[in-house]
């Protein structure tokens, strides 16, 4: 089910009339209920894969804390670990590992017979699947202890918001949620519902707008230059972010309405003054997963320079595998994990730069040029993660400075707006001026300034008429095709 559809629009006020009217003890399972049929509005049938996963960490839970022989609690963490990563590899990874053992066999010129498979990939499968293994992680290091009622642990699995694009939650912080009573709050509940706006201002007004024209120019980049890759680059950048960053806050904000706090999985990263920080705000669930899980286990920085980087780049590495089975998302992960490396590397030196040059007598410039720097490093390293082919990224990197001699090619304005995928100049000018809105916002918050909070200082009058002038342009100036959210094909 999708959050901007109407299908989800009148599932969701059902879900919480019923969750107030009824005694809190029925709750989990009215949830539960609630959430698998969120998850089965989809394809049905895989929400066996869905339970399977659920069966087996809930079981693996049990016996790890019965269990005190160190062997036996390593096998069953590894049956739990083959299970819930063999599915996910059946599902996600063996068409991309087929392919490349055909590519390769072809280069070699062996001949190997392939046998490719039909089966779909279901949505959220890589957020579900890391949740229940950070569960059963948590417990084999006897970090939390398990859930011993089945219901609550299949809601942990299963809650409806975060589902199939996360935030990945952590058992020892939603469990306990889940097992609490919550009353009704107005006020909760309305800071829930204009969260749940916000995210969907970003992703209908202004990451499926921006998408229209991103996603034509990565179809066929060959047929674009200069300026018009550089705005797919750009558009797409922000498409992904709001897209994402949409679908996080409207999870937030229906978790909110409930009485359940997630976490925030961005933090503005776009305005970010380093590429470390950058990654500290950007997706902060899946990036706190890989450093708890595979970050720190293989020494993190314990271990000197260069066992930190190497640990770097098998954790991006890792994660660009976890974005898609496609060679250029480990490319973008590998990319990402050499940026953080060289940024490093190089932070002495780029210090004493800075020093020597006399930025830090201007603080305000000096954080200027990082948060454009860290964001056009990022700009210009995240092509793979958009781009079909590796050989798709070679080209738009080498063309980006082609062309700007006669960028509209002779073509008016309009013209040249329609020939990079926006049906018209005033779809353009809509996505353009929602984003500068957008990133107007955020810099306020990047500030300290809330302008929400002080919306909320205005008399009534003055705050509904708002209220009522942005659901408006919602309504109206979103793409309302039900378009899916990127993140679901991971």
């Amino acid at each position: 089910m999708l959050f901007n559809s109407v299908h989800f629009a009148i599932f969701f006020p059902i879900v919480v009339i019923l969750y107030f009217s009824i005694p809190s003890k029925y709750r989990w399972f009215l949830l539960l209920i609630a959430s698998y049929y969120f998850y089965m509005a989809w394809i049905p049938i895989y929400v066996l894969l869905l339970l399977a996963s659920t069966i087996v960490d809930y079981i693996s839970g049990l016996l790890l804390e019965k269990t005190e022989a160190e062997y036996k609690r390593k096998l069953i963490l590894c049956c739990s670990l083959f299970v819930n990563l063999g599915i996910l590899f059946t599902f996600k990874y063996y068409n991309f590992f087929m392919d490349s053992i055909e590519k390769l066999s072809i280069y070699l010129n062996i001949p190997i017979n392939i046998h490719y498979s039909s089966l779909l990939l279901p949505i959220g499968i890589s957020f579900y699947t890391f949740q229940t293994l950070a569960y059963t992680i948590d417990v084999y290091r006897r970090k939390i202890k398990p859930e011993k009622h089945f219901g609550i642990f299949a809601l942990y699995v299963t809650f409806f918001p975060q589902l199939v694009a996360g935030p990945i939650e952590r058992a020892d912080t939603l469990i306990p949620q889940l097992k609490q009573s919550h009353n009704f709050d107005i006020k909760r509940v309305s800071d829930g519902l204009k969260l749940m706006a916000w995210g969907l201002f970003k992703k209908v007004v202004v990451a499926d707008r921006l998408g229209m024209m991103s996603a034509y120019v990565f179809a066929n980049p060959q047929s674009h230059e200069g300026m018009g890759l550089l705005f797919a680059m750009v558009f797409s950048s922000w498409q992904i972010y709001c897209d994402f960053s949409g679908y996080s806050d409207i999870a937030v904000g229906s978790a909110k309405v409930l009485g359940i706090n997630l976490i925030q999985n961005f933090e503005r990263p776009y305005f970010s003054r380093s590429f470390p920080e950058l990654w500290r705000r950007w997706h902060i669930s899946l990036m706190n997963w890989f450093r708890d899980y595979v970050f720190y286990p293989l020494g993190g920085s314990r271990y000197g320079v260069l066992n930190t980087c190497r640990n770097l780049i098998i954790v991006f590495t890792l994660s660009g595998l976890w974005h898609g089975a496609n060679w250029t998302y480990i490319f973008w992960g590998f990319l990402m994990g050499l940026c953080l490396v060289i940024s490093l590397l190089t932070r002495d030196i780029r210090k004493i730069i800075v020093e020597k040059i006399g930025l830090t007598y201007f603080p305000k410039i000096h954080q200027g040029i990082q948060m454009l720097m860290t964001y056009s490093i990022f700009l210009f390293f995240g092509v793979p993660f958009r781009a079909e082919k590796i050989g798709d990224v070679f080209y738009i990197w080498s063309h980006l400075l082609s062309g700007w001699s006669n960028p509209t090619r002779g073509l008016d304005f309009d013209d040249f707006v329609v020939s990079l995928g926006m049906p018209t100049e005033q779809e353009f000018n809509v996505a353009i001026i929602s984003l500068l809105f957008l990133i107007t916002v955020e810099a306020f918050q990047s500030y300290g300034v809330s302008l929400r909070e002080k919306l909320e200082q205005r008399n009534i009058a003055i705050r509904w008429a708002c209220y009522y002038i942005f659901l408006f342009l919602i309504a109206f100036y979103g793409v309302w095709n039900s378009s899916p959210f990127i993140y679901f094909q991971f």
